[in-house]
């Protein structure tokens, strides 16, 4: 028997994969120049066509070209997407609002250098300080050996020149 974890996502793909060969083909490009005689909305509509105001047509946008060419609609007068929007206002939107991502995304990268290397000048201000007081607590404990070292020298009268000295 065929284990139900291999079965159901086997059967997933075959059904989407139907599901997609199955559809309709795509509407012939004609589509929008059947829509001359229409009004913007009704152009608009298919995603795939472009409505110019001057000349009242319904046009399939030229992909090709990215922008449509000024001979075939002045950017004034082009409408895709939106009727209320001419395509030279969608185009200097669309770039002031990439161009303020931008800036915003270069000002927050700034901002987060200049910060991770203030904490980092600050670490390491803070570190110095506990070394500077470690060894000054170092330099304490040696100085209190050296003169316990040297009170026993002093008690054992060994503090004197070395008494081995004569023999050398």
């Amino acid at each position: 028997m065929m284990d139900s974890r291999i079965f159901v996502p086997a059967l997933l793909l075959v059904l989407g994969l139907a599901t997609v060969f199955a559809q309709t083909p795509a509407p012939p490009t004609q589509a929008c120049e059947a829509k001359n005689g229409t009004n913007c909305e009704e152009c608009l509509k298919n995603v795939t066509c472009l409505w110019c105001i001057k000349t009242q047509s319904c046009i399939t946008y030229p992909v090709k070209t990215i922008l449509p060419p000024h001979a075939l609609c002045p950017l004034n007068d082009a409408r895709w997407g939106l009727c209320w929007m001419n395509f030279q206002a969608l185009i200097i939107t669309l770039a002031v609002i990439g161009g303020i991502l931008i800036i915003a995304l270069l000002v927050c990268l700034f901002c987060c250098c200049k910060c991770e290397n203030i904490g980092s000048q600050r670490f390491e201000a803070k570190m110095q300080r506990q070394a500077n007081k470690m060894k000054t607590k170092q330099d304490e404990r040696k100085a209190e050996m050296k003169q316990r070292h040297d009170d026993i020298r002093r008690k054992y009268g060994l503090s004197g020149p070395n008494p081995y000295s004569k023999f050398a």
